[in-house]
């Protein structure tokens, strides 16, 4: 991690934010008391928000502007009982919580752990799902095929049906020492592009996961000396649009040109790809964006080919994670790849408009083995789309990586929302 500070703030206080934003700092964690059932839907009534006063309070719109310690262990899978999910309870601003489950959680497949699950994305190819594991030593890097059953009745249990390894050209595994794997997405063909933020990557893989190539990564967006970004905080997204031409990746945090703000906001950059008719993506153009305060890019859904909805996640150690969605337009936004630094002044942000914060989500049965403002967040890196249900409400699904640790928890969490 770069230890260059950003000219008018001390270093330290740039180094904290940096820590802040990686998943794998924790610190000692106080475990909540009561057990419960691990997959559920909660009740508007039990609604428990009130820690969240301490974190950063999320900006419901933002135009533009001319200027380890002790844990409890989930329930296995095999111990899990089903609970309802026939009724919904409101997050407040027209998002309701379908349901959770922590059924994937210290789950085994193909002898392999289910865990470090950055990513989601529903393959059309297949009708399932996909989830990437970002890293985990000397083991295969791999995807998982999931099963998310999802009605207008709640979220059912969440199984993995299937493992695809993913190896290089010469057919040899990638691993967590030769890939940091965060961003997924799955092309009709039933390729899959995924951005590792170790160089950073985005490499195009077969069905059968075997490397086929990969895209053109502007020479900024590699990590110093080679480039301007900071190791851990490149590509951890990546969205493709309805249409399949228009694909999304993002920084997690800003280059370091770009910097913070001075209340310690990331400045993003949005990056874009086209492809044209029988080519492949290429980079088309960059785009300004402004983080909260000690929160991050983890994850984009392309709703259309100007319309995002941004996974922003935060960690403060003693408090727990910040997890809010925002929405997102590009219409009329200004391409700011030939910009040197966005912290020059006159410069305008993309529009954003909060559309969720998870603490907002009544908790219900949910339970955390780690300090957190309410039970139900976790350390959530994964966001995709769902089916519609019969009312025409948009469902969204949240994944959290558990980093293979026992102080956090692989839940799956389905939303939805008026689109």
């Amino acid at each position: 991690m770069s230890s260059r500070s950003v000219p008018g703030q001390p270093r330290r206080t740039l180094l904290c934010l940096l820590l802040l934003m990686l998943t794998a700092c924790g610190g000692a964690a106080t475990p909540t008391a009561a057990p419960a059932p691990t997959v559920g839907v909660p009740t508007a009534t039990t609604a428990a928000v009130a820690a969240t006063a301490t974190l950063p309070a999320p900006a419901t719109a933002i135009a533009p502007r001319t200027a380890s310690a002790t844990a409890l262990r989930a329930t296995p899978a095999a111990q899990i009982r089903e609970t309802s999910t026939a009724t919904s309870a409101t997050c407040g601003g027209g998002v309701d919580l379908l349901g959770f489950s922590d059924a994937l959680d210290g789950a085994r497949f193909a002898d392999t752990d289910v865990g470090g699950l950055s990513a989601l994305a529903y393959d059309t190819a297949s009708g399932s799902y996909r989830s990437v594991v970002d890293n985990e030593g000397e083991t295969p890097a791999r995807v998982y095929t999931l099963a998310i059953p999802l009605t207008d009745k709640g979220l059912g249990t969440p199984a993995v049906t299937g493992i695809t390894t993913l190896r290089d050209a010469a057919g040899t595994p990638f691993t967590g020492r030769t890939s940091d794997n965060e961003g997924l997405t799955a092309l009709p063909n039933g390729e899959l592009l995924i951005a590792s933020e170790t160089e950073p990557s985005i490499r195009r893989f077969g069905p059968d996961g075997l490397l086929r190539g990969e895209l053109p990564v502007p020479a900024r967006f590699l990590v110093a000396p080679r480039g301007d970004a900071t190791n851990n905080l490149t590509f951890e997204s990546l969205a493709l649009a309805p249409g399949g031409d228009t694909l999304f990746t993002a920084t997690e945090g800003p280059l370091r040109a770009d910097g913070f703000t001075a209340d310690l906001r990331g400045r993003l950059r949005f990056l874009r790809y086209r492809r044209a008719t029988g080519g492949d993506f290429a980079p088309d153009a960059q785009f300004f964006y402004l983080a909260e305060p000690a929160q991050g890019v983890a994850d984009l859904v392309a709703l259309s080919a100007t319309d995002l909805l941004v996974l922003e996640r935060g960690f403060i150690p003693g408090r727990g994670n910040t997890i809010r969605i925002f929405r997102v337009s590009l219409l009329g936004a200004t391409d700011e790849a030939d910009r040197e630094s966005l912290a020059a002044t006159g410069i305008a942000p993309l529009a954003k408009t909060l559309l969720v914060d998870l603490a907002a989500c009544p908790p219900g049965a949910a339970r955390t083995p780690a300090q957190q403002p309410t039970p139900l967040l976790d350390n959530f890196e994964g966001l995709a789309l769902g089916p519609r249900l019969a009312d025409g409400r948009q469902t969204l699904l949240l994944i959290s990586d558990n980093n293979f640790g026992r102080d956090q928890v692989t839940r799956i969490v389905a939303l939805a929302f008026a689109p």
